[in-house]
């Protein structure tokens, strides 16, 4: 264990040693909601993943329509949320629908409860 380096006279080395354990005992976490916060860093792809947290799936025409933006555009960002394992897609003949995988709908749920709080107020 490296030297602990606060010069504080009353330093808590067990609340120290703590802190650590659980930095590390949550690492897997901590990798895959900065991967999740990356790849949302751009306002679409956030709108993105609101919108597929909210509706559970869909298909790049109707996010398309729905953000007012071109099929291709989304498809862009919809494949990089998809490379970082974001999201996930499955076909139904001949249309690709896009869903949130399991794990991260988990975490983007708590992100997302203020804004569904606030258009659930605005409805009221």
């Amino acid at each position: 264990m490296t030297k602990e380096i606060c010069i504080r006279v009353y330093a808590d080395p067990v609340q120290i040693r703590e802190c650590r354990k659980k930095l590390a005992q949550n690492e897997k976490l901590f990798l895959q909601l900065s991967n999740i916060l990356a790849l949302a860093g751009s306002h679409v792809r956030l709108k993105i993943l609101f919108l597929l947290e909210e509706e559970g799936k869909l298909c790049p025409c109707d996010i398309a329509d729905i953000l007012r933006m071109t099929v291709p555009a989304i498809s862009q960002h919809l494949r990089k949320m998809k490379d970082g394992n974001i999201i996930e897609s499955h076909k139904v003949g001949q249309t690709i629908y896009y869903s949130l995988r399991e794990e991260n709908l988990k975490i983007l749920k708590t992100f997302f409860k203020h804004i569904t709080q606030s258009i659930q107020k605005e409805l009221v």
